[in-house]
C-alpha cells in the first residue's frame, strides 16, 4: 500500500511529487490495479517516477475542471458520475468524523492516513481542506495516479509504497488523526495483522473508517446473477465461519465479523452503515444528473437503516481508539 504524508499547503508546490517505497508486508490493495494483487518480496524496493506535470484546465488556471478529488487520464464523464454516486455517503461520513477530531483536538489541521488510498480520490479532497494527508499503497501505478490528480488540484500528498500490516513502521506509532481503511480487509492475508497495525497508528481518540465487502450481499447478488449453489456456499459459509467468508477471489464480512475484527485490535467501534444499498443491485448504465442525485439521497437515507444497511453491497463501520 501506499502512504502519502501529505505536506500542508504552504508547502503545495504542484511541480512533481515523491513516492517513498516502503518494507511492509501486508496484503491491503486497490482493487482496480491487477499489479496491486501481487505481494512484493521484503527486499522490494521500487519507486515512482517523480515528475507530475501540471493539466491546464479550460478556464487556464492551471486546475483541471472536474469534480472534487479530480479525476483520472481517461475517466469518462459516466464513470465519474457513477464513481460520486457510490462514494458521496462515505465522504459525507468522514467529514463528519474529521470535523469532530478537529474539535476534540482542538487543532484545525489533522493528520490523515488514507491505507490502500489507490488513486487518492479521498486523500485529495482532505488535503484540498489543509489536512496532512498520507497515502499507503502496494501499487506505484496507482501512487503515480493519486500524485496526478494532487497536482491537478494544486496540492501535495506524500505516497509511501507498502502494505496495511506494516503501516506501523511505515508511518509510526499514533501518528494519525484519523485512518481510512477502504476494501482493504477484502483482499489482505492477514486482516488480524493488518487491523492490529491501524490500530497502532491512531493516536488517543483518533478514529478510523473502515469499509469492507458484506457476505450477505455476495449471497444476495449471487442469486440475483442466477448462481444458486454459489449462493447456498456463502450462506453456509456465514453461518460456521467466524464472521467472514472468501468468495471470488475476495474476503466478505458479516457485520458482527467486522466489529470483532475492529474490536479485537483494542478499538471501540460505533457507527456502521451501508454503502451502495441499492447501487450495488443495479445494472451499470449511464444515469442523467437528476437520477444521480435521486439515488444518492436514497442511499444517504437507507445507509443507517439496520435491515437495508445490512445487505448493502458494502459495510461501513467506523471505530475509536
Amino acid at each position: 500500500m501506499v502512504s502519502r504524508m501529505a505536506l500542508g499547503r504552504e508547502e503545495a508546490e504542484a511541480t512533481g511529487a515523491n513516492v517513498v517505497p516502503g518494507d511492509g508486508l501486508g496484503g491491503g490493495v486497490d482493487p482496480g490495479s491487477a499489479s496491486a494483487l501481487r505481494r512484493r518480496s521484503a527486499g522490494y524496493a521500487g519507486t515512482v517516477a517523480a515528475t507530475v506535470p501540471l493539466r491546464t484546465g479550460a478556464d487556464g488556471s492551471g486546475l483541471s475542471s472536474t469534480s472534487p478529488g479530480g479525476t483520472a487520464p481517461g475517466t469518462e464523464p459516466s464513470d465519474t458520475r457513477r464513481d460520486e454516486m457510490r462514494s458521496a455517503q462515505p465522504w459525507d461520513v468522514l467529514q463528519r468524523v474529521a470535523a469532530a477530531r478537529a474539535a476534540h483536538a482542538g487543532r484545525a489541521v489533522l493528520d490523515i492516513i488514507d491505507v490502500g488510498g489507490g488513486t487518492g480520490g479521498f486523500a485529495v479532497r482532505f488535503a484540498e481542506l489543509g489536512h496532512n494527508v498520507t497515502v499507503v499503497d502496494p501499487s506505484p501505478d496507482a501512487l503515480a495516479a493519486a500524485q496526478r490528480r494532487a497536482a491537478e488540484r494544486r496540492v501535495r500528498l506524500a505516497a509511501v509504497q507498502g502494505d496495511a500490516d506494516g503501516l506501523d513502521h511505515l508511518v509510526g506509532e499514533a501518528a494519525a488523526d484519523l485512518v481510512i481503511c477502504h476494501s482493504v480487509l477484502d483482499y489482505v492475508e492477514d486482516p488480524v495483522a493488518a487491523m492490529a497495525a491501524i490500530a497502532s497508528v491512531l493516536r488517543p481518540g483518533g478514529s478510523v473508517s473502515v469499509i469492507a465487502g458484506n457476505a450477505v450481499a455476495a449471497a444476495l447478488h449471487s442469486t440475483l446473477s442466477g448462481r444458486y449453489d454459489q449462493a447456498r456456499e456463502i450462506l453456509a459459509g456465514i453461518t460456521g465461519a467466524a464472521g467472514s467468508i472468501i468468495a471470488d477471489g475476495r474476503r466478505r464480512f458479516t457485520l458482527a465479523g467486522l466489529t470483532a475484527l475492529i474490536e479485537g485490535a483494542g478499538l471501540r467501534a460505533g457507527d456502521a452503515y451501508g454503502v451502495r444499498v441499492f447501487a450495488g443491485l443495479l445494472q451499470p448504465a449511464d444515469p442523467d444528473p437528476g437520477s444521480v442525485d435521486a439515488l444518492r439521497a436514497l442511499e444517504d437515507e437507507a445507509a443507517a437503516y439496520p435491515a437495508l444497511r445490512d445487505i448493502a453491497a458494502k459495510l461501513h463501520v467506523l471505530a475509536e481508539r
